[in-house]
């Protein structure tokens, strides 16, 4: 039976433990990512936010796991994963199909075990209500590849790697299966903010789509646009570690 500490050393990478700070950051990678891709964020944010960034199976030092096979199935995992950092407020910050993932745990935290988040920030991602018709997932392997370098997401001297790319196409080609499939399920809308952020030049996802987010809150709803395409924030950087800080600062 596995420990809370074996579940949290498996899911959740704690780079910079802030364990006296009055509110916790998680941080969701977007299709393909992973844990690492935050550790900046994690390393810049104030004494007064701890980090979490989570690690899906499949992935680096989880790859010998079988992959999420859908978003909900994600979700309720990572869920029952973050309860026991809940005596603190939460802001979940998810990019891509990390901001879905972060929708749906927060519907799961707040109707199943009435804990509300601090916040969700959405980056660079269609709301729920917003699906599009997708197939990257069915293509083959060197037309994945070519997906993500378009997106300039990922560092090309890794994508040029044959056997690096190899050992993680299974992990992307899974993590894009389930973002492009995933359908929002209607139900009780979530009551904590959402921040909405988009790059004006994102080809995953219109300004329209992403300012979609504000049906999908009770609460108060916020909106940015960036200079910028899918991966805006690597530029903007100082702007989103502000925004990250002062929404985890609010009461």
């Amino acid at each position: 039976m596995t420990t809370l500490a074996e579940q949290d050393r498996l899911w959740l990478r704690r780079y910079h433990p802030r364990p006296d700070a009055p509110a916790r950051l998680v941080c969701l990678p977007h299709a393909g990512g992973s844990a690492t891709f935050y550790h900046p964020v994690s390393a810049s944010m104030p004494d007064s936010v701890d980090v979490l960034c989570v690690q899906y199976p499949g992935r680096q030092d989880r790859r010998g796991e079988p992959p999420a096979t859908s978003i909900g199935d994600l979700a309720e995992r990572i869920t029952d994963v973050l309860l026991p950092w809940t005596d603190r407020p939460l802001v979940l910050f998810g990019h891509s199909m990390g901001a879905s993932l972060g929708f749906e745990i927060a519907r799961r935290l707040e109707h199943e075990h009435g804990i509300v988040p601090r916040a969700l920030v959405a980056s660079a991602r269609r709301a729920p209500s917003c699906p599009r018709d997708e197939s990257v997932h069915l293509r083959d392997d060197d037309g994945l590849v070519e997906e993500m370098r378009q997106l300039s997401g990922t560092d090309a001297a890794i994508l040029d790697d044959v056997e690096l790319i190899r050992m993680a196409l299974p992990a992307i080609r899974a993590d894009y299966r389930i973002a492009e499939t995933y359908r929002y399920e209607a139900g009780p809308n979530v009551t904590c903010p959402i921040v909405g952020l988009v790059g004006d030049a994102d080809p995953k996802v219109t300004v329209a789509e992403a300012r979609a987010w504000s049906r999908h809150t009770d609460g108060t709803f916020e909106f940015r646009v960036f200079e910028g395409g899918h991966f805006y924030l690597t530029a903007h950087q100082k702007d989103i570690l502000a925004l990250l800080a002062d929404r985890a600062a609010r009461p």
